[in-house]
């Protein structure tokens, strides 16, 4: 994060991560996570689907969908969360390629 001062305000830019922003460990994977559960809720929706018939469809119970839905996902590994998705009808594409940087990173890009 830097500090900028506009109009005698301080103002803070992030790094596109708030995870990262935060300071948590494993910002990275959180921020993956974070955005597989919110193409899960986005899916659910898009099929009118309650906790309970989601839960059955993706092969968890209904207490981790509803931990999910409020933003408790650590329960859930990054590979279960594509798995729910495939579960609800999306197809997953994993792309590797090489970095200009040091060391690579994880990206998620959603259509």
């Amino acid at each position: 994060m830097r500090k900028q001062i506009i109009n005698g305000v301080e103002v803070w830019h992030g790094s596109n991560n708030v995870f990262a922003d935060l300071g948590l460990p494993n910002a990275d994977k959180l921020k993956i996570k974070s955005g597989l559960v919110i193409e899960i809720m986005q899916a659910m929706r898009a099929l009118g689907m309650t906790q309970q018939e989601a839960a059955k469809r993706m092969g968890i119970s209904q207490a981790k969908v509803s931990c999910m839905m409020r933003g408790d996902f650590t329960n859930l590994s990054e590979r279960k969360l594509m798995d729910c998705l495939n579960r609800l009808g999306y197809d997953i594409e994993i792309r590797v390629r090489p970095t200009t940087e040091p060391v690579g990173h994880l990206t998620l890009a959603t259509v």
